[in-house]
């Protein structure tokens, strides 16, 4: 399985961006699906994950302002992301875990900056 994010580029403060996370297969049988993020001289973090039974989760910095969803059918997940921040800046990437199998995507850049 592959993983492609788009959606990424410069934004400026308070606005808002959604990224999309294509999988070239199903989607269905993933037990987790996670947005992470690294910025410069910075250790990737965690961002948002969404279970396969539907529960979310979000790193504390992205409450309240960041979405994980999933569409099954485009077999692609997605991350609403508003009221962004500078400090949001980083290269964000997505990964797909399941019994036996992890994949990461190859990242996508996000620039909030005026």
């Amino acid at each position: 399985v592959q993983l492609v994010e788009s959606g990424g580029g410069l934004v400026q403060p308070g606005g808002s961006l959604r990224l999309s996370c294509a999988a070239s297969g199903s989607i269905s049988s993933f037990n987790a699906m996670n947005w992470y993020r690294q910025a410069p001289g910075k250790q990737r973090e965690m961002v948002a994950v969404l279970t396969g039974g539907g529960s979310t989760n979000y790193a504390d910095s992205v409450k309240g302002r960041f979405t994980i969803s999933r569409d099954n059918a485009k077999n692609t997940v997605y991350l609403q992301m508003n009221n962004l921040k500078p400090e949001d800046t980083a290269v964000y990437y997505c990964r797909m875990r399941r019994i036996g199998s992890d994949y990461w995507g190859q990242g996508t850049q996000v620039t909030v900056s005026s």
